[in-house]
């Protein structure tokens, strides 16, 4: 009896490689580059401070003509997220230095108007965040949070009370280090210590009364009129990572706007 032959049926093609991500329907094409690179800038791969390899490079790799690129580097620009310098290149910017406060009050340093003051943590506790706050920070209600009371100083002079509010865990190694050994400015401490780059901030003005406890603290008389800063800071992935209230002194209070 003649030998039967089991023939295999052919194996499958492999399948061919993903396609490279495209932009998704009405978006852009600058506008999806634009959030890819935000994502990896976002992502760590080019932290504050860092420039961008070479538009040509950046075309090419992502597949798009240098015209694209620009457009895409020129939207993150305007985001605030990018700065050009130049005759050097594009760079991914730095954070606030956490000195800003001090631009709306008239408070002189042996005639220096950009001194940054002396700090000192009075308290800090870790607490569930209000129902406020938790909204604030994107956080569940009741979570814990770290607060901080910070006397801010000038020639020995207080001049700012700030309560300062922080998302745990993230700031977790303030929590548990000295503040006695903690920076004059807190913003440039939270990018070495906790990695969080403080890209922009949101301010709301007020004034009220200070309280007697408030007012003793900034060597006021009880009911003297303070100014209020209610401060959201944001970090470069657009995070609400701090909020801050800074009460100081209301008869040294100095705001300039340009209105066009």
């Amino acid at each position: 009896m003649p030998e039967v032959m089991e023939i295999s049926p052919p194996a499958p093609a492999p399948a061919p490689p993903d396609a490279a991500p495209q932009p998704l329907p009405g978006q852009s094409r600058y506008g999806w580059l634009a959030a890819g690179l935000r994502a990896r800038i976002t992502q760590g791969e080019w932290p504050p401070g860092a420039a961008l390899p070479a538009e040509a490079a950046l075309a090419k790799e992502h597949g798009v003509a240098l015209g694209t690129l620009r457009q895409a580097l020129a939207l993150l620009v305007d985001q605030g997220l990018l700065e050009r310098r130049h005759g050097r290149g594009t760079f991914v910017r730095g954070g606030l230095d956490g000195a800003s406060m001090l631009r709306f009050f008239r408070f002189r340093h042996a005639g220096d108007l950009q001194a940054a003051p002396r700090s000192a943590i009075r308290a800090r506790a870790v607490v569930p965040a209000s129902a406020a706050a938790a909204e604030a920070l994107g956080l569940p209600a009741g979570a814990p949070v770290l607060t901080l009371e910070r006397l801010r100083s000038l020639d020995g002079r207080p001049v700012l009370l700030e309560r300062i509010t922080l998302p745990l865990p993230l700031f977790a190694p303030l929590a548990e280090s000295d503040p006695a050994g903690w920076d004059d400015l807190l913003y440039p401490m939270f990018q070495r210590v906790c990695g969080v780059t403080v890209h922009r901030a949101e301010d709301q003005l007020g004034f009220a009364l200070l309280s007697a406890a408030d007012a003793a603290l900034l060597g006021l008389p009880a009911g003297h009129p303070g100014a209020q800063v209610q401060r959201r800071a944001f970090d470069l992935a657009g995070r609400c990572v701090e909020l801050r209230h800074t009460q100081g002194d209301a008869l040294a209070f100095a705001y300039t706007a340009q209105v066009r």
